[in-house]
């Protein structure tokens, strides 16, 4: 891969254009080992599922999340799992659930390990991330993604407080 591009590690701050990543894409896949994985609609509801389970068996607050062809972005609460322990166990069960329903081959890797996280330290900023999120389908020619686990954002972690009565 190096006489195709320079590596690099996680996310560049100025992003290629499209038709640069796909010319990069088209110059790669044969020499890759695994096919690049396009997520189809029955994969991403695969997925779906997965996240729905995990999202309820660890009590996670989810606020918005979109399921791409080839990439996910979910925004979920402050957790006592750390967002590493909450990425690896969503990445996980949707890998698991795939790979048993015979969607992509067993040892077909999925996600990148670890992910991309980002903490979010206002109310303004987790809305912002929210609005991005579910806009992101519908920009890349995808239906509005609604999904059952995802909850409405509750002002967290600025919840109105109750005031004493009589002041104020």
């Amino acid at each position: 891969m190096a006489e195709l591009a320079e590596s690099h590690y996680g996310r560049r701050h100025a992003q290629p254009p499209p038709l640069a990543v796909r010319n990069f894409y088209d110059q790669a896949q044969p020499r890759l080992r695994f096919s690049i994985l396009r997520f189809n609609q029955q994969q991403i509801g695969t997925i779906a599922a997965a996240f729905a389970a995990i999202i309820m068996q660890h009590r996670y607050t989810c606020y918005a999340c979109a399921i791409l062809s080839d990439h996910v972005h979910i925004v979920i609460r402050k957790h006592k799992h750390r967002a590493e322990d909450m990425i690896d166990a969503l990445q996980k069960a949707s890998r698991w659930r795939l790979s048993s329903e015979e969607r992509i081959p067993r040892d077909h890797p999925i996600w990148t390990n670890g992910g991309w996280k980002h903490f979010l330290n206002s109310p303004s900023a987790v809305r912002a991330v929210i609005g991005y999120v579910e806009r992101n389908p519908i920009k890349t020619g995808l239906q509005r993604q609604t999904w059952p686990f995802a909850a409405p954002y509750d002002n967290w972690p600025c919840h109105a407080q109750p005031s004493a009565a009589g002041h104020g």
